[in-house]
């Protein structure tokens, strides 16, 4: 792991020593505590108290020549907010304060860090002017004023009959609260014509809003060329991407209250030689088992399937509700005493009496990780988001074969489609592992396949 560094303090630490403020062995010391602890050498000298935070601060605006700005009732020009992301700001503790004349002053923490004024200067293209600030002033004034800009508004539906997310757009404003006010109206028209998936997409026009719905692919505008990139940017930071990076994957999620409901969307973006595509899927609760599969006899066939080692396929089209149901079953049938743990790219929603594993591919906590550690904590049924590759295919088969129960999803269009993929031959060992089949038709129409029903149908 990366040490946590303050570059203007590394720098000049021995000239604490040498104007007789801190002893060297001092020095010593807090830096060995500063590399166990993994925080800066600031933090430690002034944590243990070898020095007040007004006497450092005095020490480096001496230092440096650069002005120190008290911001405990300093009031900053919000416009600048839409300048630094909320990434940005708490990464690298930086506070825009205000603009005159394409000069922009922000108050750094570490004002030596370069790395960090030129990735605003390249973003923003202004001059910027760095002043000294406290580290603890920088992240208490970044919560204050991004608290309001960090979350989605509370969306409410059952008004306005006609709305379009267009309604919202004012083509010459980049203000902060309009872009995040744009993307809340584009998630609500969404949601009113019940659409879980949409995406964006560079154009000619801008950025294209597109839906998905029922399999159906349709745009319903563009977002103009001179708000894309400042758009782009609050949705980034609004699910905790960052926004200074477009030439990787990225992957996130957002949670935000529609008519009182919690949602949760999981958001990709994925660069293309036009521009990042970045596509969100919209989760809503899981409801109670009952309500999706009102046969009781079917219900107990899955309760049963969870106490029995094998594996519970999940199937059915492209967002016919797959997941959602998983989330049902583990919420409502997961047995008294089991240890229920699932892996997945992004959990949707908290799950009681399930231990949830979200993947962290900037860590290294990828799927070929997990998938080779979970073992070691002895789950007795462990849900797997889905089969994509072979590795995950034996993984699925392995376990199954060491009395665990797993669940997963598979997608196929029917029945026939289910058979056709299973035929192929690196799924005759997976496929007579199978325990039980779950088919989702549509959202009233729910099959249930046991062992020996699925002898006829499918193996």
């Amino acid at each position: 792991m990366d040490l946590v560094t303050n570059k203007t303090i590394d720098k000049l630490k021995y000239d604490l020593v040498r104007n007789n403020i801190i002893t060297f062995e001092d020095i010593e010391k807090a830096q060995e505590m500063a590399n166990v602890q993994n925080i800066n050498l600031g933090q430690v000298l002034i944590n243990t108290s070898m020095i007040s935070e007004k006497d450092l601060l005095k020490f480096l605006e001496e230092k440096l020549h650069i002005p120190y700005v008290d911001l405990e009732d300093y009031e900053i020009d919000k416009k600048c907010l839409s300048f630094i992301s909320y990434s940005e700001a708490s990464t690298y503790k930086i506070l825009p304060l205000f603009e005159i004349e394409d000069i922009l002053t922000i108050a750094m923490a570490d004002p030596l860090d370069l790395f960090a004024i030129d990735k605003i200067i390249e973003r923003t293209n202004k001059t910027i002017e760095p002043v000294l600030g406290s580290e603890k002033s920088i992240l208490k004034k970044i919560n204050e004023y991004y608290a309001a800009s960090g979350k989605v508004q509370d969306i409410e539906t059952k008004t306005d009959p006609n709305f379009k997310w267009q309604d919202e757009l004012h083509n010459d404003d980049l203000d902060e609260e309009h872009l995040q006010n744009l993307f809340r109206a584009i998630l609500k028209h969404a949601i009113k014509e019940n659409v879980h998936e949409l995406y964006f997409e560079h154009n000619e026009e801008g950025l294209s809003v597109n839906f998905k719905k029922q399999g159906e692919h349709y745009s319903t505008g563009a977002i103009p060329s001179l708000l894309i990139n400042p758009f782009i940017q609050m949705l980034k930071s609004l699910c905790s991407l960052d926004p200074t990076v477009s030439e990787v994957p990225q992957l996130g999620k957002l949670n935000f209250n529609v008519d009182s409901i919690a949602l949760t969307a999981s958001i990709s973006a994925f660069p293309t030689i036009n521009g990042e595509r970045i596509l969100l899927k919209i989760y809503h609760p899981p409801k109670k088992i009952e309500t999706l599969i009102p046969d009781k006899e079917k219900v107990d066939i899955l309760k049963s399937m969870l106490n029995t080692p094998g594996i519970i396929l999940v199937s059915g089209g492209a967002l016919s509700g797959k997941t959602h149901l998983v989330y049902s079953i583990l919420n409502d049938l997961t047995p008294k005493n089991s240890i229920a743990m699932t892996l997945e790219s992004v959990a949707k929603y908290k799950l009681e009496n399930t231990l949830q594993c979200e993947l962290n591919e900037s860590v290294g906590f990828n799927m070929d990780r997990a998938m080779r550690f979970i073992e070691f904590q002895s789950p007795d049924i462990v849900y797997f988001e889905g089969i994509s590759t072979k590795e995950g295919l034996d993984f699925l088969t392995s376990l199954s074969m060491k009395n665990k129960t797993l669940i997963t999803e598979f997608l196929a269009d029917n029945m026939e489609d289910l058979r056709r993929r299973f035929d192929r031959t690196e799924f005759s060992l997976f496929k007579s592992l199978i325990s039980c089949l779950v088919f989702i038709h549509n959202q009233h129409s729910i099959e249930i396949f046991d062992k020996s029903a699925l002898e006829k149908y499918l193996l």
